[in-house]
């Protein structure tokens, strides 16, 4: 009897402590959450805007549409209300075009994504031509992919057309050395739903799959006798200011971590006058100087900055004393 009645309280103590236990678990879980549950709402912005074009009964249509997706890496999403009238003449051609929205071409993007094509001839709102595969494409537009309607997946009040990729045009500013698109470039404009709010982008902020890898500084060459010591004195028109210290940045660290010819690159900007900037360089060689301006970095620096800079003069000059020189990197 008393063997049972040891073995009732153990139980009843196991039985105890794991219901403590559970609820323990419960209460971290309801009360330790610092995130607020906003239920069921769409979160998934910004998106890319972007300006549908059609021909719908005959005539060229445009519509603002900020619900776009990706399908793999051969299609994308184009999500519209059933109501646009727009969705007829791309359910008949089975063909469209999509125009990324730069800043320029802002203003008559929105107004074509505020009046209806039912009521109101849009087809002179943008310059355009037609493309390849018979859509009309933005002149503007810094990038316009030619699609194909290869399926409607129907939602309530949403037609949701699934599209191939025929044809892919970039203006030439939006491109980077190597021929591709470089969306530091393009910077497309993005549009949070919300809010009806326009967004901007075009910063890099890291490379995607590397950021648990710190750079390294890879051996430098000593100075030789043809070796270059340079002040770069230039000075940014204000309203690019910001921008140019972005591009100057990423060449600086590019070109000090990846070439080794390059000694040093220190910017800095006058605390008077902040668009008045000046990089100390000094390269081991002419001909690492050679490499340096024919690099791919600084060719992106080079073409992208150019409208930003007021005057730019490069002075050379003669160390006192080489022996003081002081390196800004780690043999």
């Amino acid at each position: 009897m008393l063997k049972f009645i040891q073995y009732v309280c153990l139980l009843f103590l196991v039985c105890s402590c794991s219901t403590r236990n559970e609820e323990s678990v419960i209460l971290r879980n309801e009360t330790d959450m610092e995130k607020k549950n906003l239920g069921s709402v769409l979160a998934l912005y910004p998106k890319p805007m972007t300006v549908v074009g059609a021909v719908v009964n005959g005539k060229v249509n445009w519509l603002v549409v900020g619900h776009t997706g990706i399908i793999g890496h051969d299609r994308i999403l184009l999500s519209m209300s059933k109501h646009h009238y727009t969705n007829q003449g791309i359910r008949r051609s089975k063909k469209l075009s999509v125009n990324l929205v730069s800043r320029e071409m802002l203003p008559a993007a929105d107004y074509v994504g505020s009046v209806s094509g039912n009521s109101v001839d849009k087809s002179t709102v943008f310059d355009y031509h037609f493309g390849e595969n018979g859509t009309p494409v933005i002149d503007k537009s810094p990038l316009t992919m030619e699609c194909d309607v290869v399926d409607i997946y129907e939602t309530e009040g949403f037609d949701n057309f699934i599209c191939s990729i025929a044809n892919t045009y970039a203006a030439p500013e939006v491109l980077g050395q190597d021929g591709k698109l470089d969306y530091t470039r393009l910077k497309p404009v993005l549009f949070e739903f919300p809010t009806y709010s326009y967004l901007a982008t075009g910063e890099i902020i890291g490379k995607c799959l590397n950021l648990d890898k710190k750079p390294g500084m890879c051996a430098k060459l000593p100075m030789s006798p043809d070796g270059i010591v340079r002040l770069s004195k230039i000075e940014v028109y204000p309203e690019f200011i910001r921008e140019y210290m972005q591009y100057a940045v990423e060449v600086g660290e590019i070109s000090l971590r990846t070439e080794p010819g390059v000694l040093t690159m220190y910017a800095v900007a006058e605390k008077e006058n902040p668009c008045k900037v000046t990089i100390l360089e000094t390269y081991a060689s002419e001909q690492a100087y050679k490499s340096h301006i024919a690099s791919e970095h600084f060719q992106k620096y080079k073409q992208g900055t150019k409208h930003m800079i007021k005057t730019l003069v490069l002075s050379d000059q003669t160390p006192l004393n080489p022996q003081s020189q002081v390196n800004n990197f780690i043999q």
